[in-house]
């Protein structure tokens, strides 16, 4: 998939983006229920409804294992160029009506077709797993200084009604990441379920905490109409008050299931991401600037095709500014064996994630076996030393937050 340049007559460099066109993928990705539903309505067989899951948790991950990594850079010179490209911002513009879309087309299937109580909770689900990429879209979008993409990065995260995710991930996540202070960064040892427990409402209060320093600073109550995080929740309100309306009090559990799925999908890419990563500090007892080598990476073709290049999450966390189709690979960096949703999978077995990625995680070139350069669960730490600690045990060094 590797892209070409070229110098062109006058001397300009010139590059060709062979994923160009393929990146519609994820515009189109968030539409998978409409196929769904699309062959229930044909047919009558509600195990279509399983369909989108199928597709996520089994086809993709085949496919990515089947069709490799790429791991091919857009030349540095010629980042600015392909950062200027209005195409690729369009598509991030265009996939944000079409999570609406895909919410409301599943919501009046669920409510207005004669479908068993199973499947209305399985549309429910399926349209969760589509707004969990919602969430995504608004992780591109809420990195970007535009005002336009700061609005609709309100507006597509309305939709799972996690308005509250950019204040936390830029202003939190990234300053904390891959330190046992970040709840959204996962200990060795922490299974999925448990980190849920930890990530969910932790990430809340802390997005709450920022904004309100926020608008302290600025003489503004918590509840002043410039609240960041209210505004998002005012659209969910909203919504959901106007899906309501339409298609009445079934709608209620509906957007329950939507809403703790999609919650669902934002925690297992966190939990893949940084899975014991170890930020070290310096002799003044602050934390290292953040590497590359802090976020677990995944090169898979066709999961990133669908999440925007999420899976370069190394290089995202060194230059979060840095749009998706510029992200970049480096050499000896944490690997995942597989894309996301493969890893999803295995994460949601956790014997079998600790069984692969503990041994991947010990391994790495900057731990090479040693536990004090591992962010480990607190609960599980005397286990993991009995298993990889070398004939020695030590009192943690840094301490956990308090409620985290």
């Amino acid at each position: 998939m590797k892209g070409y340049t070229a110098v062109l007559p006058d001397g300009e460099l010139h590059y060709v983006d062979r994923k160009r066109w393929l990146w519609l993928l994820s515009v189109v990705y968030p539409l998978q229920p409409f196929l769904a539903i699309w062959l229930h309505f044909k047919t009558g067989n509600e195990l279509w409804f399983l369909l989108p899951f199928a597709t996520s948790y089994i086809i993709a991950p085949l496919l990515d294992w089947a069709i490799g990594e790429d791991r091919n850079n857009p030349p540095e010179e010629i980042v600015m160029q392909l950062d200027q490209d209005r195409y690729y911002r369009w598509l991030t513009y265009a996939v944000v009506p079409l999570h609406l879309i895909a919410l409301v087309g599943c919501v009046w299937y669920a409510t207005s077709a004669s479908v068993s109580w199973w499947a209305f909770v399985l549309i429910a689900i399926t349209a969760g797993l589509t707004s969990g990429l919602a969430i995504n879209t608004g992780h591109e979008l809420g990195h970007k200084n535009s005002k336009i993409e700061k609005l609709l990065a309100k507006v597509v995260l309305a939709i799972p009604a996690y308005g509250h995710f950019s204040i936390e991930h830029n202003r939190g996540h990234h300053r904390d990441v891959s330190t046992p202070a970040d709840p959204a960064s996962s200990r060795m040892g922490e299974s999925i379920y448990k980190f849920a427990r930890r990530e969910i409402p932790s990430a809340f209060r802390r997005a709450w905490q920022i904004e309100k320093e926020r608008l302290t600073l600025r003489g503004k109550s918590v509840w002043h109409r410039s609240n960041a995080i209210l505004q998002s929740y005012a659209m969910t309100a909203a919504l959901s008050a106007i899906l309501l309306w339409l298609f009445g009090w079934s709608v209620v559990p509906f957007l329950f299931l939507h809403n703790v799925f999609a919650y669902w999908q934002l925690t297992s890419a966190n939990y893949v991401e940084h899975y014991g990563l170890l930020r070290q500090r310096d002799v003044r007892g602050r934390y290292e600037r953040c590497q590359p080598h802090h976020s677990w990476n995944s090169n898979h073709i066709l999961s990133n095709l669908v999440m925007f290049h999420l899976e370069r999450h190394s290089d995202h966390h060194a230059h979060p500014l840095r749009r998706y189709q510029s992200l970049r690979h480096f050499e000896d960096l944490p690997s995942l064996p597989n894309g996301y949703f493969g890893m999803y999978v295995m994460a949601y077995i956790p014997w079998l994630w600790f069984y692969v990625m503990d041994k991947r995680l010990m391994a790495l070139p900057h731990v090479q076996g040693d536990l004090d350069k591992v962010n480990i669960d607190p609960d599980a730490r005397a286990s993991l030393f009995l298993k990889w600690g070398r004939d020695k045990m030590v009192e943690p060094t840094i301490t956990d937050i308090p409620g985290l």
